[in-house]
């Protein structure tokens, strides 16, 4: 199975799909036009009228095929991850396999989630009932293009509510693919719609009346604009953006184990991961030997061809990304930042970028004070645990962190003062559907997953019976 590629069109706007390791176009898909966007509007307002009125338990089931489909296709939606966003084919194949369960866990477990629940009245019955409320936009990036697209799609779903994707514009083949799966899996048609427009159309239709929220994963400036149509519209918005976690190593951490993870989560998807190490705040009597063991897995860091077993990452998902991140990479050293390992864009064709290590790292350097989106790793020194928690704390993110001591009661107090979404104590920081996920300050508001996420776009109805008589 594929999606189905569009023949070129060189003169008609349209997004486009680009293989980054090589920089081959594969595909153009011209945008759709006011009249295409009002029918997938219409089509989607018709499936929400057919979808609330089933059971709970009969909406799980569609989402429990929509798993078996997934995890049939997984290669196919691999490849096709692969292809469009670099993503090495291993780490592919677990994103798609990630999705299937967590496809599978809401379809076993959502309907409980959104039960109705007693309320401790004496005086009447009372109850609160979690209703849908009609369309929801999604927004979504290209980093993880189907884990995303179903973090969001999949709870909102089940909730009743249909569900308009508008995917990047480089993954619009595996958008098409997976309404393809919905439809396949017995949604009705138009239930998870695909929107492919320009950012001047956006607006129109936040606007629509039959659109009743917004949720977006991006930066912060799109965080910011959505926002704030979102707001002009009295429309509901769940925002997850930018993150500079820091990885904090207090002295009496197991060294070994902690490298380990800050290099699997600096550099898992090229470094292209919001939730993931960026700032690696050491303790100063640790900070050498930390230092040194990093830079030795570093250099063990294999980039080449994404299909290819072999290598380690792949390519950056776009050139303009690469070059944005080596501009914050040179600002970083021209600020006092120490290149102990890469800091260049590798030679030759596709986005491909060293892997990247940098030492004397604070704040007032780009790589502490920005969002480094790609194999950066920032190495920040701190003279106690208090510093580094307030180092931690010194960014304008707040979306995850990671904090490795084998002191455990203190990690819980330590927890506790940072300003994060998460805290990962002695590992690093992941999704989980078992568990919310979002951020505070600039990271943005509201929650996905777990029992938090499938309620942010419910309506919670109270309803009060006192007797007839």
């Amino acid at each position: 199975m594929s999606a189905a590629q569009p023949a070129p069109q060189d003169n008609i706007p349209a997004a486009v799909s680009r293989n980054p390791a090589t920089g081959e176009v594969l595909a153009r898909y011209p945008f759709q036009s006011p009249a295409q966007v009002e029918a997938l509007l219409a089509a989607a307002d018709a499936a929400f009228g057919t979808w609330r009125e089933m059971a709970v338990e009969e909406r799980a089931r569609v989402l429990a095929k929509l798993a078996d489909v997934i995890e049939t296709e997984a290669d196919d939606f691999a490849a096709m991850i692969t292809r469009e966003m670099g993503k090495t084919l291993r780490e592919a194949k677990a994103e798609v396999a990630k999705c299937a369960k967590m496809t599978a866990y809401y379809a076993e477990h959502g309907p409980a989630m959104i039960a109705d629940e007693r309320a401790p009245v004496d005086e009447a019955d009372v109850y609160v009932s979690y209703l849908p409320t009609g369309t929801i936009l999604g927004i979504m990036p290209w980093n993880f293009p189907l884990w995303q697209a179903l973090r969001a799609g999949v709870p909102i779903t089940l909730g009743g509510n249909a569900f308009l994707l508008k995917h990047a514009p480089n993954c619009m083949g595996l958008a098409t693919m997976l309404g393809e799966a919905f439809e396949r899996a017995g949604a009705p048609k138009g239930l998870f719609g695909i929107l492919n427009v320009d950012n001047g159309l956006i607006e129109r239709v936040i606007a629509d009346d039959r659109i009743t929220g917004v949720t977006l994963t991006g930066s912060p400036r799109a965080g910011a604009a959505v926002a704030a149509l979102a707001g002009k519209y009295l429309k509901k918005s769940v925002l997850e953006l930018g993150g500079s976690d820091a990885f904090i190593v207090l002295k009496d951490a197991d060294l070994d184990k902690a490298v380990e993870a800050a290099v699997a989560s600096r550099y898992a998807t090229s470094g292209q991961v919001c939730i993931a190490a960026k700032r690696l705040i050491v303790e100063a009597p640790v900070a050498e030997a930390f230092t040194e063991k990093f830079l030795a897995a570093a250099r063990k860091a294999k980039t080449g061809d994404p299909t290819d077993a072999s290598t380690t990452f792949g390519p950056l998902a776009r050139e303009d990304l690469r070059d944005e991140l080596h501009d914050k990479v040179e600002r970083s050293v021209k600020q006092g930042a120490k290149v102990l390992l890469g800091g260049k864009p590798v030679a030759g064709p596709g986005a491909f970028y060293e892997p990247t290590v940098l030492a004397d790292v604070r704040k007032g350097i780009a790589a502490f004070d920005e969002e480094t989106f790609g194999p950066v790793a920032a190495i920040v020194v701190a003279r106690d645990a208090d510093h580094a928690i307030a180092l931690a704390n010194d960014s304008e993110y707040g979306l995850g962190g990671a904090l490795w001591t084998n002191d455990l009661e203190a990690a819980k107090k330590i927890a506790r003062k940072l300003e994060t979404g998460g805290v990962f104590v002695n590992g690093f920081t992941a999704s989980d559907p078992r568990v919310p996920i979002g951020g505070v300050k600039k990271s943005g508001y509201g929650r996905e997953l777990s029992h938090f996420g499938i309620k942010e776009f419910l309506n919670a109805q109270t309803v009060w019976i006192k007797p007839a008589r």
